[in-house]
């Protein structure tokens, strides 16, 4: 039986092969490609298996590469002058508080962080910041400081009570040189970073930080189911390794090949680098905010960038909000959705306290905290170009772009913070009332340049109409015909001839016709249209005459005139052409400003310079750019010159200064050249020198003169400089009289037209006017203080 079940149980499955055999031979008609049967796989896995090791050995040598030799392009920091306090500095109250705000000082009832204060009418309470200088690291300190007027009174330490000779506060950070990426960062070590920092970020950016290698697959394989039953992405799975290979090596681009090496490099770097180590670059790199065209990256910036403090200050609240813009600055903009950054800040808070990361009275008292950022948040653009025009040219003699755009070197520039601003303020109100009386459809442009008279460093300079518009820098570069600024050169030149000419000496004013090179006959007028006989040299200065200037300079000869004119400061050679005599030379608004700075230096000439010390990244001293003075003019003969430039400013082209700035007394220079193309004023104080030139860049008629134009501009900026009053300097071989300004003859200071001037001792006239027409009694009064000081000084 049992044999007969196994045949039958044979012959049953015997009868279902062929139908088995039948379904077999109907699938093999299935076409086959042949080169798919013919293809080595083995070869093709192994040589599949080689590209990738290559691929992955080329991207370990990039991650090594550039995370460990160059980790970040850093921008080089530009400062302006630090403040320097000390008992008697010429400085009101009002302007040091403008100072602060520039610094981002914090106003507060009771001052005790750094970089806050309180003000208490002329006293101040003062927290100051810490700082590395290039010869000293300045600590935090709790002051008080006290003006007097325009002066600064005390200075105290708040602690001890101790009178504190010099204090520097921090500079105001102007601007940087940026490289191509336009990013900004301020480097911090793990160490700085409050202790809390990298506690919220493992929270909140990645749990597994401490335990994954670099990837974290669970996370990953969540993130792309979530997104796949939304159908759109919702949720991401990177780590913070990832999100760190992401900002440092990759793009923002979507893409799988992006995120193919997004995972192999942060393996690799979780392979070669410890954790502490990634998590430093991480609060360094990471994008958290924009300013303007430049990127804000990293915590240490950050900061500054939205509470105005350093990285160690910030408590839970700030730095929550902080973290909160990592998900998105521009989601989360503080302004524009502060709403969403509210409630991300107190989703932060929840997670930390689930993690009990904090506790539960520190989430409460924090979440019920507003997020305060401050208003205005500039610390990282160039909001002065044309003062940064003139660093970058000044370093560039040293320093090759790409090490200004990349190794974060510390420049201090010689910048004063507050007369920059003014000065930009001025220019924009002056050149919109221009163009307004003008009508000149705000064609009219602008350039101003204020250094210290001693030390010729930049204090301020404006290259455009429009202060922040980084184009064409016109106190740099806007070569223009000067006019009758180059005057005093011709009459320095005269009065240093002292057995010749004086201030007193008689030139004749009448019209003249030269034969020019090119056969050609040039005629100069005085602007008035009108010749004057024979007047004083004074009178002639003074009054701007053409033809009495022309006729004194083919008399010294352009020798001696070209001899002056390098020695203070000419940039090269005047062509000996009458029409120089008259201001043809081409020079721009910073070449003038030499020119006077040695004038107002009593002789003693300085390059202009803009930057002060180099520091390279870490503090230490690169390059320092100490004063150059050269005594190039007697100072004797520059006291003459002086006393005629202020009569300029007191009765002649420039007297509406006197009425613009009635209590400082200042030297100065119109100048207006052909069809009033171009208006020019240059001047000086004890302590400023300032060019100002208005014109048009298509060279057309503005029909302003120095006078109009220019000088309106000088006496705004001039008025806020704080400056002080022009002292002529005493000298055993200069003396001072009162003369006749029309005869040149002694006279009194009652006297009407009378002027009190320096001469050489000898040189002075000796016989007296004898028509001495009295003046009005204001006129005697001031010209009678005006003796009394000159007598005093």
């Amino acid at each position: 039986m049992a044999r007969r079940a196994t045949k039958k149980s044979k012959k049953k499955r015997s009868r279902r092969v062929p139908r088995r055999t039948s379904k077999k031979k109907s699938s093999r008609k299935l076409p086959v490609p042949g080169f798919f049967r013919k293809i080595p796989w083995l070869k093709v896995f192994a040589a599949v298996t080689v590209v990738f090791l290559i691929y992955v050995t080329y991207l370990d040598f990039v991650v090594r590469g550039s995370f460990e030799d160059s980790r970040w392009q850093l921008p080089a920091k530009v400062y302006a002058r630090p403040l320097e306090l000390y008992q008697n500095l010429r400085l009101n109250a009002d302007d040091f508080e403008r100072e602060l705000n520039l610094l981002n000082y914090r106003y507060a009832y009771q001052p005790k962080e750094s970089g806050t204060f309180q003000r208490d009418g002329n006293g101040f309470d003062i927290v100051t910041r810490a700082f590395t200088f290039w010869d000293i690291n300045e600590l935090s300190q709790h002051i008080h400081v006290s003006f007097s007027g325009d002066h600064v009174s005390r200075i105290k330490n708040v602690r001890d009570g101790k009178e504190i000779a010099l204090l520097r506060l921090d500079p105001v950070l102007v601007g940087g040189i940026y490289p191509l990426k336009k990013e900004d960062r301020k480097l911090i070590t793990l160490k700085d970073a409050p202790e809390l920092l990298p506690e919220i970020l493992v929270a909140v950016e990645d749990r597994k930080f401490y335990k994954h290698f670099g990837i974290d697959p669970m996370a990953i394989a969540r993130a792309f189911i979530a997104n796949i039953r939304a159908g759109k992405s919702v949720q991401g799975g990177s780590t913070i390794t990832q999100q760190l290979v992401k900002n440092f090596f990759l793009t923002n681009e979507r893409s799988l090949w992006r995120k193919f090496n997004e995972i192999i490099m942060a393996v690799l770097l979780d392979f070669h680098y410890e954790k502490d180590e990634i998590m430093q670059a991480y609060i360094n790199e990471i994008y958290l905010g924009q300013d303007r065209s430049h990127a804000v990256h990293g915590f240490g910036l950050a900061s500054q960038f939205y509470f105005a403090k350093p990285i160690h200050q910030l408590n839970l609240n700030q730095l929550t909000t902080l973290v909160a813009l990592i998900r998105g600055p521009s989601y989360y903009h503080p302004e524009n959705h502060p709403k969403r950054l509210l409630s991300r800040r107190n989703r932060i808070l929840e997670i930390l306290l689930e993690q009990k990361v904090i506790s539960p009275e520190l989430y409460a008292a924090t979440k019920s905290l507003n997020i305060n950022i401050i208003k205005k948040r500039h610390v990282a653009v160039g909001q002065h170009p044309a003062f940064l025009d003139l660093v970058k040219r000044q370093l560039r003699e040293y320093y090759p772009e790409e090490k200004l755009q990349s190794e974060g070197l510390k420049i201090f520039t010689t910048m004063n913070p507050v007369l920059q601003l003014d000065a930009e303020q001025s220019t924009r109100k002056r050149l919109a009332s221009l163009d307004r009386q003008k009508k000149l459809n705000n064609k009219l442009q602008a350039a101003a340049v204020v250094v210290n008279s001693t030390s010729a460093e930049v204090l301020a300079l404006v290259g455009d109409r429009n202060p922040r518009f980084s184009g064409f820098n016109r106190a740099l570069d806007a070569s223009r015909p000067i006019g009758s600024l180059i005057k005093p050169v011709v009459y320095l030149s005269a009065l240093q001839q002292h057995e010749k000419h004086s201030w007193s000496s008689i030139v004749l004013d009448k019209s003249i016709s030269i034969k020019t090179k090119d056969e050609n006959i040039w005629t100069p007028r005085n602007y008035d249209n009108t010749s004057h006989g024979e007047v004083t040299l004074i009178t002639a200065m003074t009054k701007s005459y053409n033809q009495a200037t022309v006729r004194l300079g083919l008399e010294i000869g352009f020798p001696k005139i070209n001899q002056v004119y390098k020695k203070l400061g000419g940039p090269e050679d005047l062509p000996p052409y009458p029409s120089i005599l008259l201001g043809a030379q081409n020079l721009s608004p910073i070449e003038v400003t030499q020119l006077y700075q040695t004038l107002a230096a009593n002789g003693f000439r300085s390059p202009i310079r803009a930057i002060r010390e180099v520091l390279d990244v870490d503090g230490q001293p690169l390059r320092r750019y100490p004063i150059k003075v050269q005594q190039s003019i007697n100072s004797d003969d520059i006291n003459l010159i002086t006393s005629g430039l202020v009569q300029v400013t007191k009765t002649g082209t420039a007297s509406a200064l006197s009425k613009r700035l009635p209590n400082i007394h200042v030297a100065g220079k119109t100048g207006t050249t052909n069809d009033t193309r171009d208006s020019w004023f240059a001047g000086f104080s004890g302590s400023h020198v300032g060019v100002v030139w208005l014109g048009t860049d298509d060279n057309q008629p503005t029909q302003l003169t120095g006078s109009t134009g220019a000088l309106q501009l000088w006496a705004d900026i001039f008025r806020h400089a704080n400056t002080e009053s022009l002292k002529i300097e005493k000298s055993d071989n200069i003396e001072s009289q009162w003369i006749d300004s029309k005869t040149g003859l002694l006279s009194k200071s009652s006297c009407s037209g009378s002027m009190q001037l320096t001469f050489v001792k000898g040189t002075a006239p000796t016989e007296s006017a004898n028509d001495c027409p009295r003046s009005g009694v204001r006129e005697q009064i001031n010209n009678t203080v005006e003796w009394f000081k000159q007598i005093f000084r």
